[in-house]
């Protein structure tokens, strides 16, 4: 009798056990279906992202950009901004994985130096209202933060993953957006000073911005697929970016401007970038513990 009482008392525990289980899954089921960020609102808030690229553009509607004492100083610009811009994706990249931001950054860099190879075959390259050397040039940048934008367009899907995707995703969002400014003028910058009309270089401006919307989707939808790839993405941006610097716009700026000049325009350009990244990091780090794009763990993938 004893021994029917403890198997009856047994199987009462395991179905109570099992009850508490069942309820405690279908709660946090609702409440991910309740936090689920939709995707159109993903899709809405990424484009305003991506077009705040434009706004970099607009000091040049009311300065000359084409004069050539201002193409010295706007390259320097443009190595500062890129420069501060390529560590900042390592930087965002490296918690998903520090091997593939590695071999990112050298598959980056070899393809952009195959890119301008093939492209020197070519003689008569015309690109928004430029022809020649400074086509190729302009070509290669353009590509460049295009590469750049997709990489930063499947970070911020992946934050709009998760319990929490609603707040990190829009804090995230707002502070890629204020950062593409800086990045827009960058682009801009090279733009106006080889001749393209502000209204032009505005509209290039936000074109290369558009893979962050157009990633940022389907990041969001196969968060975890695209998390993989993030730091191979990031990596292959940066490493695009830093062999430009380097092999393009730094001897471009010391053919026009003296060396110390376009030291001190590079430098406050990066520091202006990197400060301006560091205050968006402190405003996200009350939401976020690590500053920006932390992995999601697996019961926030569930």
């Amino acid at each position: 009798v004893s021994l029917s009482k403890s198997l009856v008392l047994a199987e009462s525990e395991n179905e109570i056990t099992n009850a508490i289980s069942t309820s405690l899954e279908n709660q946090i089921s609702l409440q991910e279906i309740e936090t689920r960020v939709p995707v159109m609102t993903v899709f809405f808030l990424t484009v305003l992202m991506a077009a705040a690229s434009g706004l970099g553009a607009l000091p040049f509607f009311f300065l000359d950009g084409r004069d050539a004492r201002f193409s010295g100083p706007a390259n320097a610009l443009a190595c500062g901004v890129m420069l501060a811009a390529s560590f900042d994706l390592i930087h965002e990249g490296q918690p998903y994985g520090c091997f593939e931001i590695i071999v990112g950054m050298s598959l980056g860099a070899y393809f952009i130096k195959a890119s301008q190879e093939f492209l020197h075959r070519f003689e008569d390259i015309n690109f928004a209202s430029i022809s020649g050397a400074d086509a190729r040039k302009t070509l290669l940048i353009m590509g460049i933060m295009t590469v750049h934008a997709i990489g930063e367009g499947s970070g911020v899907g992946v934050s709009f993953s998760g319990q929490r995707g609603w707040t990190q995703g829009i804090v995230v969002s707002a502070a890629i957006g204020l950062h593409n400014i800086p990045e827009g003028m960058a682009v801009a910058t090279v733009l106006v000073s080889k001749g393209t009309s502000p209204r032009r270089a505005l509209l290039w401006c936000i074109f290369t911005s558009l893979p962050q919307p157009l990633l940022a989707v389907p990041s969001y939808i196969f968060v975890e697929a695209f998390q993989a790839l993030l730091p191979l993405a990031m990596g292959f941006a940066a490493g695009c970016m830093i062999w430009m610097v380097f092999a393009e716009l730094l001897p471009d700026a010391l053919a026009h401007t003296p060396a110390s000049q376009v030291a001190s325009y590079a430098t406050l350009s990066a520091g202006f970038l990197e400060a301006f990244r560091m205050i968006l990091a402190e405003f996200e780090s009350g939401d976020s513990p690590s500053g920006g794009w932390a992995p999601m763990d697996q019961y926030q993938l569930a």
